[in-house]
């Protein structure tokens, strides 16, 4: 039986070079690869699947929060890979879970755990709650060696908590941070 994956990390961590390297991977043995995205995310253009070290795919599918994904789409496929997946719905998660489950597809989902706030997203807590393999895309803190754990954000070039949990952005607002430098950058001594 295919199995729905989850594979999470920090801003920063390759989580979307890994996915599109598993799509190449799928590809170059001729094999049949959907990819999918949520909607919202059009840092890099709406239909655009690209990493910070430049390699891009288009997406097969967008997905809203309330989409029913159609059967028709995926089936036949190797191969489901979802980027930023901490977007998604619920209903969507328990689509993905469908998919892996009934149509014997593995469903390898790519996204961040928690926000900025250190709270966690709902796409991705679904994911926790139902991926049969859960792993993490690690990479280190920006400011020390340590493993980076969670997202900080900068606003007007200071640590921020405030604002909506989803603020879309890359370098130029979140940093990967490990929990000391986290909370160091928090302090009223810095």
């Amino acid at each position: 039986m295919a199995k729905l994956y989850f594979r999470y990390g920090t801003v920063g961590s390759a989580k979307t070079l890994n996915l599109l390297a598993v799509a190449h991977s799928y590809s170059q043995q001729n094999k049949r690869v959907v990819v999918i995205k949520p909607a919202l995310d059009d840092r890099f253009g709406r239909e655009m699947v690209k990493s910070r070290a430049g390699l891009e795919r288009e997406a097969d599918l967008l997905v809203e929060r309330d989409s029913r994904l159609d059967p028709e789409k995926v089936r036949g496929a190797n191969c489901v890979l979802v980027d930023e997946a901490q977007f998604l719905s619920v209903a969507v998660v328990d689509q993905l879970r469908q998919i892996a489950s009934e149509f014997d597809i593995p469903v390898i989902c790519y996204g961040l755990r928690t926000d900025f706030r250190t709270e966690v997203f709902e796409g991705a807590r679904r994911l926790f709650e139902l991926a049969d393999e859960i792993s993490e895309v690690k990479t280190t803190c920006f400011f020390c060696d340590s493993r980076a754990l969670f997202n900080l954000k900068f606003a007007n070039g200071k640590p921020t908590r405030d604002g909506p949990a989803i603020d879309l952005g890359a370098e130029e607002k979140y940093l990967p941070s490990c929990a000391r430098c986290y909370s160091r950058h928090f302090s009223t001594d810095v």
